[in-house]
């Protein structure tokens, strides 16, 4: 029996070769994915060691070590003892925490001192994030603080100087961020923690305590408690390649503040609840991933945020908005006039790029940015403003996306805008 010859086929029946659609995730302030090695120590806690680590049984006393053990490696991490770290629900929580906690530890203090009338003083910064800014706004809006909110410069740094004129005797707490979730800038932190400390000590005063929420800055620069000199600090996993819905309030030796959360004592009975081992184990593995890496990965996310401004800022009528220096490595924060930023990140959604139009907890909302108000812009440069933040996944490839689809979608919503304004309007 002869076998029939097959042709092979060519062209006609072969199915054209499809690119894939673009992933360009440039998102990263807002939330991280999470690290595989990250997972990895995760997983053993969900369903091999389950146990409540209160528990004294085994079990319990397995998922007890796994907390105790994370607690110890922070710890080093922060040059901090093991019980000055407070796990709690993420970024949120801790800054509350913070805030509240220390207002109302230290009410009744400032009332003996100084009479029955007497308020705590808090400064703060006008670009802080709401975590920070909405609970003192309410304490001060109910009478039970003291708020001042420091105005940065043009370029978002907030100055030393200002801070030191407007401590008083009653001034309780300063919260300043270690740097900015949307317009990227690092503040001096060290300098404002060394000032601080120069003025307790001339004014023999164990207040101001000073808390600074380290969420954006934990993956790209020194943490240590002491060389910082903060009294508090909030940490978030989410924003480090680590699980969501955890994160940390360091608390020095020493500083009072009263929990938000009451019930069973867990976290030095700052923050009751069953501890969720499994989120602190990953927390305590990101935070380790992250700080290991650090200087070579900002040095990498450095090069690639220059070449996005680089390449952003040649669209016409655009601006950078923060400090072109003191910036975070992965931040680009730029206002395109005569757009609105919420329509640009539609567009650029359907082109497979994912960005935001500034703090993602309040993306919902279409109020312009606080933090470019803050900074002396106008409304039209908050509403045409876009932030990009990269990561760890980032790569030439899609800066040079971004860079050849924005100027088309710029172009477009400049086309049906029904304004024209002149660039004096930023």
């Amino acid at each position: 029996m002869v076998k029939a010859n097959k042709k092979k086929t060519v062209g006609k029946n072969k199915r054209a070769h499809k690119e894939p659609a673009p992933f360009v995730y440039l998102d990263h302030a807002a939330t991280t994915p999470v690290d595989a090695n990250v997972l990895k120590a995760m997983l053993p806690y969900f369903d091999k060691y389950y146990a409540n680590p209160s528990s004294l049984h085994a079990p319990g006393q397995i998922a007890g070590a796994a907390v105790n053990n994370a607690r110890d490696d922070i710890a080093k991490i922060l040059n901090a003892h093991a019980d000055e770290i407070v796990f709690v629900s993420g970024g949120t929580a801790s800054d509350n925490l913070a805030v509240v906690g220390t207002v109302n530890a230290s009410t009744i203090e400032i009332k003996k001192l100084f009479g029955a009338d007497a308020i705590p003083h808090v400064i703060t910064s006008a670009i802080e994030h709401p975590a920070v800014l909405e609970p003192l706004i309410k304490l001060e809006r109910s009478g039970k603080i003291e708020l001042t909110q420091l105005k940065p410069d043009r370029n978002g740094v907030i100055g030393v100087k200002d801070i030191m004129e407007v401590i008083n005797e009653r001034t309780i707490l300063i919260s300043i961020m270690y740097a900015n979730n949307e317009v990227g800038t690092v503040q001096p932190i060290t300098e404002i923690g060394k000032m601080i400390i120069k003025y307790r000590k001339s004014n023999n005063t164990t207040y101001p305590y000073f808390h600074t929420d380290a969420c954006q800055a934990a993956g790209f620069y020194d943490l240590c408690v002491e060389k910082l000199h903060v009294d508090l600090m909030t940490l978030n996993g989410g924003k480090i390649y680590g699980p969501k819905g955890i994160g940390l309030l360091f608390v020095r030796r020493g500083i009072k503040i009263e929990p938000m959360i009451y019930g069973g004592g867990q976290e030095r009975r700052l923050r009751s609840g069953t501890e969720n081992v499994p989120g602190i184990v990953g927390l305590a593995k990101a935070l380790e991933i992250v700080q290991k890496t650090r200087e070579k990965e900002s040095e990498r996310l450095t090069k690639l945020r220059d070449k996005l401004i680089q390449g952003l800022l040649a669209i016409e009528k655009s601006r950078l908005n923060g400090d072109a220096e003191k910036r975070l490595p992965n931040n680009v924060n730029i206002s395109f006039m005569d757009i609105e930023g919420e329509a640009a990140m539609l567009y650029l959604d359907a082109k497979g790029i994912y960005c935001s139009t500034g703090s993602a907890c309040a993306s919902r909302a279409l109020d312009p940015s606080h933090v470019i108000l803050a900074l002396g812009l106008s409304y039209e440069a908050a509403h045409g403003s876009l932030r990009f933040t990269l990561g760890k996944s980032t790569t030439v490839k899609d800066i040079n996306y971004v860079i050849k689809v924005l100027p088309d979608v710029v172009k477009r919503l400049r086309a049906i805008s029904p304004v024209s304004l002149d660039m004096k309007q930023f």
